[in-house]
């Protein structure tokens, strides 16, 4: 049996006899070194506003320009676009080199890309070929200098060879006892090295999750049989022993007070390390809004006491900000936000938000009519530990939706609490004072109300932003006293939307919301107008006016004692920016205190979505499938994020 291991670096036969130093780099996590580029002109959401692409090279020196041609022989469309993805020649092809050792440098750089990718996708003796100016990268000398007319022909070929799958699987020292089945290293199975670094960091993670903080590989022989087109792997895994959290260090604070950040690690003194609270730690330092990027990092080894020391580096974001937004649909009109903030205004991460908006721009030419908000909201992280948050804010709100005309001052305080990464409770007392006129209390109404909100959530979305698996469910119960009229009321709403993704890339997403909500303890007419159920618009069911399902009386809705709405989304990714989502919604609002169903509302449209780091800007179009005499013939909204 002719069996070749992953060695040597047989220059003529560069990928048939693959090296180890490649195999290295593939199994590694090694980071490449790419060029980096100066922007002198301004992009937002991929379109340059001002500038042109050359100003991104005048800092280039002596810049040479180039031109590829690539091809890959396969019809495999999901290993070409691999390949051609892993090339810097092909993606930067426009952007021009520094002379003639930059474009040396760069295609050197690419074939060990280009290994690399071949490796990820299970291809172990495959082909890489580059040529320049009609030489073979191999026969040009380090200093070869390319002065002929510009730009400089360049040639990548890619012979991706056979698929290799898993042969002997061999797990050594601390590991021997582990199935390597349980991490999918099983004969016959996935050999791309992508599945091997996942799996040898499973290995290492189980190993970490009995309280081993120095769990690691110590030693990895790839043997590649080319005869068979398997990969034996024999893997050396060292367990150590285990141990309990020591000193936290922390470096990079400045505007953020150093003791703080480390009591809201929580990583305490003493106790068992755990690699679950280790990820707990980075995301609540994250979530803490201070910080542009976190590592929390183990020690080489333990202390004299037995315990594993513990660095956090981070990097602090500015902390003044200040910003706008803009929703507009033709059913509701235009509306515009503006706000300040700032994100430690006491050095613990206590954050301040000062916001106004207007809305109902265009769909009503008096300005007495336009909807005003102003508010202020301040959050102090760690109150009662770690995983606590106080809250405060306070808001006047004039409005004039079509249900009613209000003019409110509200304010609330309260805590929070994370009981872990994927369940949050919150408890609040909000005192409430509004002036409202609506179609049950034409000459108006005054009330104070005294409530006491309480939350539960549960999500354990992949992202909160853009979730492609997951669901995220709430429950939430108010209690209020009316002081002024002497009425009591109970308000319960619960709410819960799941996401599935299909295929690999997750392209398609199917997505689906339902909620449900009921008043309890008082007629509809003591409940004030802004406290009852509504539904339709942009945020419930798209292709009817903003509370535009429900009673009515003359033509003016009353809003409910009860509600319920369904929605269900197919989200497709053309890319990795644009997105199309045929949906369709439906809901009820009922003046009983449960939802009878006997007004049923449906609509349905589609939508576009385009992908910023921010969250999908939304663009919807939905028409009503049973509407009534006075529903619009269509809805159109726009706004930042997925409608669920």
């Amino acid at each position: 049996m002719f069996v070749r291991r992953l060695r040597g670096f047989d220059r003529p036969t560069f990928a048939r006899a693959l090296p180890r130093a490649a195999v290295a780099l593939a199994l590694s996590s090694t980071i490449l070194a790419v060029e980096t580029h100066k922007a002198a002109a301004f992009e937002i959401f991929g379109i340059r506003l001002w500038g042109s692409s050359k100003e991104d090279d005048a800092d280039v020196v002596d810049p040479l320009d180039y031109a590829v041609t690539f091809e890959v022989d396969t019809t495999d469309d999901d290993l070409r676009k691999a390949i051609e993805n892993a090339s810097l020649l092909k993606g930067e092809e426009e952007r021009p080199v520094s002379g003639s050792l930059g474009l040396l440098a760069k295609a050197r750089n690419d074939r060990e890309r280009l290994v690399a990718a071949l490796f990820s996708k299970a291809h172990y003796d495959g082909v890489v070929n580059i040529s320049i100016a009609g030489k073979n990268l191999d026969d040009l000398a380090p200093d070869a200098v390319f002065d002929g007319p510009q730009p400089i022909p360049v040639s990548v070929t890619v012979q991706p060879g056979s698929m290799f799958t898993l042969g002997d699987v061999v797990l050594k020292g601390d590991a021997a006892n582990i199935r390597g089945a349980d991490f999918g290293l099983i004969a016959g199975g996935n050999a791309a090295s992508d599945a091997i670094l996942k799996a040898e960091a499973g290995i290492v993670r189980a190993l970490k999750e009995e309280g081993r903080p120095l769990a690691k590989v110590t030693s990895r022989t790839i043997v590649a049989d080319h005869a068979t087109t398997t990969l034996d792997v024999t893997l050396d895994v060292a367990a150590g022993p285990i141990a309990g959290y020591g000193e936290t260090t922390v470096e990079g604070t400045e505007a953020v007070d150093r003791d703080f950040t480390v009591y809201m690690t929580g990583l305490e003194r003493g106790r068992q390390y755990s690699p679950k609270e280790i990820d707990e730690a980075r995301n609540r330092l994250l979530a803490l809004e201070v910080f542009s990027s976190v590592s929390i990092n183990e020690a080489l080894a333990l202390n004299p006491a037995g315990e594993i020391p513990i660095d956090v580096r981070v990097s602090e974001r500015k902390m003044r900000y200040f910003g706008a937004g803009a929703t507009f649909s033709n059913t509701e009109g235009a509306g515009f936000e503006g706000y300040w903030g700032h994100r430690n205004l006491f050095g613990r991460a206590e954050k301040l938000r000062i916001s106004g908006s207007i809305g109902r721009i265009s769909d009503t030419t008096e300005l007495s009519k336009l909807n005003y908000n102003a508010g202020i909201m301040f959050e102090k992280p760690g109150v009662i530990g770690p995983a606590s948050k106080f809250f405060a804010n306070a808001k006047v709100s004039f409005e004039h939706p079509d249900a009613y005309d209000i003019f409110s001052v509200k304010g609330n305080t309260g805590i929070s609490y994370e009981l872990d990464r994927r369940q949050t409770v919150s408890a609040a007392l909000a005192v409430d004072y509004s002036d409202i006129e609506d179609a049950l209390n034409p000459e108006g109404k005054r009330y104070l109300l005294v409530s006491t909100p309480l939350q539960y959530a549960f999500d354990n979305r992949d992202d909160k932003l853009n979730p492609t698996r997951g669901f995220r469910a709430l429950a939430y119960i108010e209690p209020t006293y009316d002081a002024l009229n002497g009425n009591a009321f109970v308000k319960l709403k619960g709410e819960g939307s799941a996401y599935y993704g299909l295929g690999d890339q997750n392209r398609f997403v199917l997505a689906g919301r339902v909620a449900m909500g009921s008043i309890l303890g008082a007629g509809l007419d003591d409940v004030p107008a802004d406290r009852r159920f509504y539904s339709g618009g942009g945020g419930s069911v798209r292709g009817y006016a903003y509370q535009g399902i429900g009673p009515e009386i003359g033509g003016k809705p009353t809003g409910g004692l009860s509600y319920a709405e369904t929605s269900v989304e197919i989200r497709y990714a053309f890319n990795d920016k644009i997105g199309i989502v045929p949906f369709i919604d439906a809901g009820t609002v009922s003046a009983k205190q449960f939802p009878d169903f006997g007004a049923v509302k449906v609509g349905a449209g589609i939508g576009v979505r385009y992908l910023t780091p921010f969250g999908p800007l939304r663009v919807d179009v939905a028409v009503p499938l049973n509407p009534g005499p006075g529903d619009p013939s269509y809805g159109f909204y726009a706004g930042v994020g997925q409608a669920f």
